[in-house]
């Protein structure tokens, strides 16, 4: 929730795109909010291990892909006391290493915190009012002046790998995209990829999307949840 997505190396990519292509491959976050409150989120960072082995070359150490291990969630539940590493796992595959961690919280507000620190690089804005819960990620800045070639390369660079992003509340939950600035996208005013699919039911609200097409938004993205 925050995330999500910072993911292919800064020696390899153009500024431009670090935001996106220096963390993850892969990023799936499930929340859960209870009627108090309380809650728990759900974290799968999945990461192609050429990625992960690019993260651990000489001058590469200090901006690590993602979290690499549990250590690592341990040391960020220490500066927040308000949160707690329920379950930590990890494995791999024959081509990716596959990170999950379940972070519980006594308040939404405090999950925010972890947000802030995590390692994909969203912005997150969480408001209740009047009985309606608002909370917006923004999980691409937009890709003004990446030309084609390196679009082509980023199509290719994350063939397989998805963000999934998904809420389960007390209310009815609803969620829609926007640009950067709030603005919501439709199929009628912009061109959303038809990768990306939005799911409503009752008390439950998802958006997937291949991640190579969080680069087909000229004006970013951003995913607006609502109960």
């Amino acid at each position: 929730m925050h995330h999500v997505v910072r993911f292919v190396t800064r020696f390899l990519i153009p500024a431009a795109l670090a935001g996106i292509l220096c963390s993850c491959a892969g990023v799936s976050m499930d929340i859960t909010v209870r009627g108090d409150g309380s809650g728990n989120a759900v974290m799968e960072y999945r990461v192609s291990k050429a990625m992960e082995s690019l993260g651990k070359l000489d001058g590469n150490e200090r901006w690590p892909l993602v979290p690499v291990g549990r250590a690592d969630f341990q040391r960020t539940m220490a500066r927040l006391p308000n949160l707690k590493l329920a379950s930590f796992s990890s494995s791999e595959t024959n081509t990716d290493v596959i990170t999950r961690a379940d972070i519980s919280f006594h308040r939404f507000d405090d999950m925010l915190a972890f947000l802030d620190l995590s390692p994909s690089g969203a912005k997150v804005t969480y408001s209740a009012e009047n009985g309606k819960t608002r909370l917006a990620v923004i999980v691409s800045e937009g890709n003004a002046g990446i030309d084609a070639d390196l679009l082509s390369f980023v199509d290719t660079l994350f063939s397989g790998y998805t963000l999934n992003f998904s809420v389960h509340v007390p209310g009815t939950a609803s969620a829609v995209l926007t640009d950067t600035n709030g603005k919501m996208l439709t199929a009628d005013n912009n061109s959303i990829p038809q990768s990306v699919h939005i799911t409503q039911q009752g008390k439950n609200a998802s958006v997937s999307m291949n991640m190579a097409d969080l680069f087909g938004f000229p004006d970013g993205l951003g995913l607006e949840f609502t109960w």
